[in-house]
């Protein structure tokens, strides 16, 4: 199954004036303590982007004056609902190594790309339900009726 692509706000860490970047990770070079240990494609930072669920997301910003910059650094966890979650946060020069060991263990988790069935689902009604598998493509049956819905058709009424 093909991971989804979703709709996220990308987060702006530090002073917009100062170096910021994003980038999802994909692998840790462990050999590494520096920013160059992280892998992956940077992405603009401060606006939404589609990235793939379950990304690993580090963003790196500055904060303090020019002559004297003070380095910030956030790991986040993109969900399969389109949130944006902080995971740990580090700053100062010995941010890159601070992180690098929970985003290796981040990178290791099999987390599911799709959200499953949650108890809040119940708490829809058969109409919402059925309004959006019709959206999705499904054919579907009333239970009280012996008719087949399925409407493809987004003609106005």
């Amino acid at each position: 199954m093909d991971t989804p692509v979703i709709a996220v706000e990308i987060p702006l860490v530090g002073d917009e004036r100062r170096k910021h970047w994003a980038k999802l990770v994909t692998a840790v070079d462990p050999s590494k303590a520096s920013g160059w240990a992280y892998e992956g494609e940077f992405i603009a930072d401060g606006g939404i982007q589609d990235v793939p669920s379950n990304s690993v997301l580090l963003c790196y910003g500055e904060t303090g004056s020019r002559a004297n910059p003070r380095p910030q650094a956030t790991v986040f966890l993109v969900h399969p609902d389109g949130t944006v979650s902080e995971v740990q946060a580090a700053s100062g020069r010995a941010w890159a190594r601070t992180l690098r060991d929970k985003v290796e263990e981040l990178l290791g988790d099999d987390r599911p790309s799709r959200l499953g069935w949650e108890p809040s689902i119940e708490l829809f009604s058969d109409e919402a339900l059925a309004t959006e598998l019709i959206r999705r493509g499904w054919s579907l049956q009333n239970p009280d009726s012996h008719e087949s819905t399925r409407t493809t058709d987004t003609k106005d009424e």
